[in-house]
């Protein structure tokens, strides 16, 4: 071979090995003395099948099976196959190969070195496992905490036993929620909201936690009636729970208080308003425009509204999750005006009918959008 050949075949990044019909190798490349630090001369004979192998048995279990290939070479396809060798120094190497026979019962073998790709995918294949674990870690502690969460629920279903029809359609985002809905009776009143925390997933879980807290002690401890009242209190409460200042925690809610016996109706919200539907109009009672937390030393003033309720009306309290889902044609938000649409379409259905609908409609928007937000809706008739 010509000096320029020998130089190609020098750098290499490949070794090329004849064998023959005897198992013997009777050449190597030059590239062989820079991969592996023997020289070619050493390799050839049986050298190849002793001098790079971790030891002289597994070159005899080499040998048999390039042999093997050998003999069947004119009957199947060859493999493509990756082999360990060890340098001269004592280095492993990996070398994937291409065999190919030739006319006279040889095996031309091309290897390339691809040691340093092994060794990025074993470290890639480490970190995989690792961040594996690492989220089976994050998943037990979210379900956990998605059970902490669940203990503090209202049971969906007592709400109608004050009440003669209702329905709660929640959705986390996530495994646990940002909202919360929560209901309790005290003598002849019942208390009814929706509140949607900052936040989603565990974060937003969390200020639901304290939301329940803050809920039970305003309401069942403090005595305090009136919903104004109540979210002004929910308001003092929370910014002394959240010590550090400038937090950017707090909530929106929507709290009505309903007379069982004289079936008025005194409703208050924080960015959350209330929906009455009677007799084929939608009418929204409109909440503060100040949230619960946040915006500390601002001066707030929660609005009260009262209405007696009549017979036939439903009331719905909710979150923003349901308007701001992504979808339809042109992803974009289902919108309120939509939302409001939507509900005045299915007063003809019974509540359950409707929770089942409304989940129907928002699977049917969002398609194959990912959830935007926690969705809670709150819908009952006294």
């Amino acid at each position: 071979m010509n000096a320029i050949g020998e130089a190609i075949l020098q750098n290499l990044n490949t070794l090329i090995v004849v064998i023959d019909p005897k198992g013997e190798v009777s050449y190597t490349s030059p590239s062989v003395q820079r991969l592996l630090g023997f020289n070619t001369t050493e390799l050839l004979g049986n050298g190849w099948w002793n001098l790079p192998r971790a030891s002289a048995e597994e070159g005899l279990l080499v040998k048999k099976q390039i042999l093997s290939v050998i003999e069947k070479s004119d009957k199947i396809k060859i493999s493509e196959f990756e082999r360990e060798f060890y340098t001269s120094r004592g280095e492993k190497k990996v070398v994937v190969w291409n065999c190919n026979p030739t006319e006279d019962g040889s095996l031309v073998a091309i290897g390339y070195d691809i040691t340093k790709r092994k060794h990025t995918e074993t470290l890639l294949d480490k970190k995989i496992k690792e961040l594996q674990v690492k989220n089976s870690e994050m998943l037990e502690s979210i379900a956990y905490a998605q059970r902490i969460q669940k203990s503090i629920l209202a049971n969906p279903d007592g709400l109608s036993e004050y009440v003669s029809d209702s329905f709660i359609y929640y959705q986390p985002k996530d495994i646990v929620s940002g909202d919360l809905y929560w209901y309790y009776k005290k003598e002849n009143k019942l208390y009814v909201a929706a509140i949607d925390c900052t936040g989603h997933g565990v974060p937003g879980a969390l200020m639901s936690v304290i939301a329940n807290g803050l809920l039970r002690t305003t309401i069942v401890k403090r005595n305090l009636a009136n919903p104004a009242e109540i979210l002004f209190a929910l308001d003092e409460e929370l910014q002394s729970a959240l010590l550090t200042e400038g937090a950017a925690d707090g909530m929106d809610i929507a709290l009505a208080e309903i007379d069982l016996d004289t079936k008025k109706l005194k409703f208050s919200g924080a960015f959350r308003p209330l929906v009455l539907i009677r007799d084929g109009k939608l009418i929204e009672y409109k909440a503060s425009k100040y949230p619960i937390g946040l915006y500390a030393g601002i001066e707030k003033k929660f609005d009260l509204h009262e209405f007696d309720l009549q017979t036939g009306d439903a009331l719905y309290l909710f979150s923003d999750g349901y308007s701001d889902q992504f979808g339809g044609e042109n992803s974009k938000k289902f919108n309120r005006k939509h939302f409001y649409e939507l509900l005045l379409s299915i007063q003809d259905m019974n509540l359950t009918e409707q929770t089942s609908f409304l989940e129907y409609a928002h699977n049917n928007w969002k398609q194959d959008e990912p959830q935007t937000d926690d969705v809670l809706v709150i819908g009952l008739k006294v």
